[in-house]
């Protein structure tokens, strides 16, 4: 029992009072709550690629539960999108059943992809902000480092010789390789992409957009030196024409028709993007300044 007050306050009593703030900041978290993260790595990664990316979050918005799904780890990363659609989803279902307030998804590289799919198939999820980290949303179409060491025999100008045939769409980046050269048969051949975007005929197009415009939040990083993503403009929905000149999102069919949401997003004004100059491709997780800029303030 603190009764005393002066000089003879008891030693338990001081104690509690530097206490107090901690106490209350815990109770900020229990009460007001931090929504819970869910993490879906890329090609090639594993969750321990994620560790600074949990520091920041723990440091800015400390007692959230972040969870990097430790799913098709390292090679497995490369079986095809469908499939680990299923599998990150069966995981991270229970997370999102556990959350009353919903949760937040922080995806990357072709994570934000498979993040796209789980929300267009899953009717009552519940993502308040998702967050693609430099992810192609509208496919991928250059000379990598990761082309060369998958594919050594071809080059960006004939890789849809594998890709768009049964073989090549059991491979993830494949599945969202978009020549736009090819543009008939990817549009036939992609299992994945074309379906998502609809640029296939897609009988389940209006409950997916649905299913997507559920989320309160669609945030769009990615930056002119990534290195990887190619054009970088696929990370915000931009992609090359015919003629290899990259049109911006919102001058894309999948924009002004409003395919699957972007354009109500937008008119929201639920749709942020966010352009960071100077980082490579495998430093977005891992760099304090894109996490401040970008991420934040969409976690709370």
């Amino acid at each position: 029992h603190c009764g005393f007050s002066g000089q003879n306050t008891p030693r338990c009593c001081r104690a509690a009072g530097l206490l107090w703030p901690l106490f209350a900041a815990c109770l900020w978290a229990a009460v007001v709550g931090y929504k819970p993260v869910v993490i879906v790595h890329g090609l090639f990664d594993s969750s321990a690629d994620f560790r600074n990316l949990l520091r920041f979050i723990n440091q800015s918005h400390p007692g959230t539960n972040v969870t990097v799904i430790d799913l098709f780890d390292r090679s497995a990363s490369l079986q095809p999108m469908w499939k680990q659609v299923e599998g990150f989803k069966a995981a991270i279902y229970p997370i999102m059943q556990n959350a009353a307030g919903g949760v937040h998804f922080i995806c990357y590289s072709q994570g934000g992809l498979i993040c796209r799919g789980i929300l267009s198939t899953l009717s009552d999820h519940n993502v308040q902000s998702f967050i693609s980290l430099s992810s192609p949303q509208a496919g991928q179409y250059g000379d990598t480092d990761y082309l060369k060491y998958l594919f050594p025999q071809f080059v960006k100008s004939n890789l849809y010789h594998l890709c768009y045939t049964a073989i090549g769409q059991r491979i993830s980046i494949c599945n969202y390789w978009n020549d736009p050269h090819h543009r008939d048969l990817y549009v036939n051949s992609s299992d994945y992409l074309a379906l998502l975007n609809s640029e296939r005929a897609n009988p389940n197009s209006t409950e997916w957009k649905k299913n997507f415009l559920k989320i309160q939040k669609l945030v769009l990083i990615g930056g002119p030196d990534d290195g990887v993503i190619t054009p970088w403009q696929s990370s915000q929905f931009g992609f090359y024409d015919n003629n290899e000149t990259v049109v911006e999102m919102q001058q894309q069919d999948v924009f002004l028709r409003d395919i699957f949401g972007l354009k109500t997003l937008a008119a929201r004004g639920d749709l942020i993007l966010c352009s960071v100059p100077g980082i490579q491709h495998v430093y977005w997780h891992s760099n304090e300044t894109v996490f401040h800029t970008c991420m934040e303030k969409w976690l709370v």
